[in-house]
Order: structure tokens, then sequence, then C-alpha cells
């Protein structure tokens, strides 16, 4: 029965699909989102460059840890009735130079992280607990909501994504240098330790963003997979961040605009594109890899990028 009343609303165009995937007045409510177009933009660069040192770093599990404290200054700052974005990168910051001053080994890195991540957590959790507003306002921590962005929240994020986009530039290719061989550039006066820790906390600004975005549920969707997808199908130092940051663009263009009918928020179906193109990477990867017998796929980013070293 229950199976039948869904189909019939279906058909009415009140069901689940029409929640999801809805073009009605899709015109006018495109005219809405520029803020929200421009800010994808921001955060697709961000995203994927700064994805391509989280793949070749190792460094996914110090994202989500990020995230978590990323969460706990959000909701304080909305507790608080402050900015949140504001809140979002001091909380993203604090996790990211605790991780990169504590954790100098990876097996250190992983402890602090599996420290930070519940303490983060349950902050957040008790400030949204504490928080009195809207249901709205809690729920967009955590899943993202960028199409409601609004022009002070663009020019924060304009600023901020300026800051990582500069320190990237600054840092590429001593910090390549040091990912790929840090003993080797250790011996040659690469300052190893210091870049760890700029791109940590370079991190953290780009942790803090895309929290805006996609939540802090699922803020790996664009500072990994995107990256990941593009090291599936290129061994070349130079392509693979530019694949990484198509991957990132399409992921949040593409979810922006097919969220724009639906009534659910835009992080499902920017994760849902970014994981799409995974998949279909690997597929190519295999394809490749299936045509040449005894052919090795790229391998990882930083086997790539020592291949042309």
């Amino acid at each position: 029965m229950a199976g039948c009343a869904l189909l019939a609303d279906g058909a009415g165009g009140t069901g689940f699909w029409s929640q999801i995937i809805n073009f009605d007045h899709y015109g006018e409510l495109l005219g809405l989102v520029q803020n929200s177009l421009f800010a994808g933009v921001l955060l697709g660069l961000v995203g994927g460059l700064a994805g391509v040192f989280v793949v070749m770093r190792d460094l996914p599990f110090a994202v989500h840890g990020i995230s978590e404290l990323s969460f706990a200054g959000a909701s304080a700052a909305l507790l608080a009735g402050v900015n949140i974005v504001a809140g979002s990168i001091a909380g993203s910051l604090i996790a990211a130079g605790a991780i990169g001053l504590l954790g100098v080994r990876a097996r250190d890195r992983n402890a602090v992280i599996g420290i930070i991540m519940p303490f983060g957590l349950g902050l957040g959790v008790l400030f949204l607990s504490l928080y009195k507003g809207r249901a709205a306002n809690k729920f967009g921590i955590l899943t993202g909501q960028i199409i409601a962005v609004s022009t002070p929240e663009t020019a924060w994020l304009l600023g901020t994504s300026l800051v990582v986009l500069l320190a990237l530039a600054i840092v590429w290719r001593p910090l390549t240098f040091a990912s790929v061989d840090p003993e080797v550039a250790a011996a040659r006066g690469v300052p190893v330790r210091a870049l760890s820790l700029a791109f940590m906390l370079v991190l953290g600004l780009a942790v803090a963003l895309c929290v805006q975005i996609v939540g802090a549920l699922l803020v790996l969707s664009l500072l990994v997979t995107p990256a990941a997808a593009a090291a599936r199908i290129t061994a070349s130092p130079l392509l693979l961040p530019v694949l990484s940051v198509v991957f990132a663009l399409c992921a949040m263009e593409g979810g922006i605009l097919l969220s724009l009918g639906g009534t659910v928020p835009v992080s499902p179906y920017v994760t849902t594109i970014a994981f799409a193109l995974y998949l279909g990477c690997r597929l190519v990867a295999a394809r490749r890899t299936a045509r040449r017998p005894g052919a090795r796929g790229p391998g990882s980013p930083r086997d790539a990028v020592r291949s042309h070293t």
C-alpha cells in the first residue's frame, strides 16, 4: 500500500522523484543562485588543488578530523549569534594546527586525529543542542547550505579562497618535492616540517570552506574524491591537478544546478556526481589495463610525480 501511494504521488508530481529533481520554474530560480554558483567555482578550485596533496600525502583521515572541529566552531558561532563561517574557520585552524604540531609521524598523526574527532563532534552536538533557533540552521551545518549563500558570506568565501590559492601557489613546488620524497627533500635543504605545518593550516582553511557547501559530514567528497578520480587516469603531475579541479567543478556546479528544483540539500547531489566521476575513472583505468596485458595503472599521485622528477 505504501509503495502504491508513493507511485501515485510520483505520478502527480508530488512524490519521491519530484522532491529530488524538479524543473518547474527552473529559469526563475536560476537567477537567484548567482552567488552560489560563484561560490561553487571557488570551492571547486580550492578542493581540486588542495585535494591533490591530500591524496598524495595520505591525509583523508586528517580532513575528516579537521571537519569535526570545523563543525564544532560553526556550531559555537551559531549558538553565540556570530558569523558561522568565521567560527568554522577558527575550529578548522585549531584542529589543523594541533594535527600539524603533534602528528609529525603518520602513526602519531592518526592517534591525534582519533582524539580530536570525537572531541570536536561532541562539542558540536553540545552547542547545537543548546541552540534554540531554527532547525534548518542546525541541519545546514551538517549537510551544507550553498543555495542560501548571501553576499557577505560570498565575501568571506572569496577572501579565504584567495588566501588558500595564493598559499598553494607559493608552496606548490617545494611541497610537491617534500610530499614525493621527504628524506631527499630534507637533505637538499627543503624545510619539510615547516611545509607540512603550513599545508595543514592551508588544509584547515580549505576544509572550512568546503564545510559551508557539503557540510561537515561529507567534506571528503570535495577534498578527496576529485583528486582520487584524477589519479586513476593520469600519471602526469601537470594534468593531475587540472583534472582534479575539473572534476571538483563538475561536482560543485552540477550539484547546485540539480538541487535547485528539489527539496533536499545540495550535498547528496555533489557527493553523487563526485562518486560517479570516480567510478567512471576507475572503469577507464581498468579498460586501459585490460587492453595492455601486463600494464600497470597510473598508481598513486606520489608515484606519478616521482616518475616525472
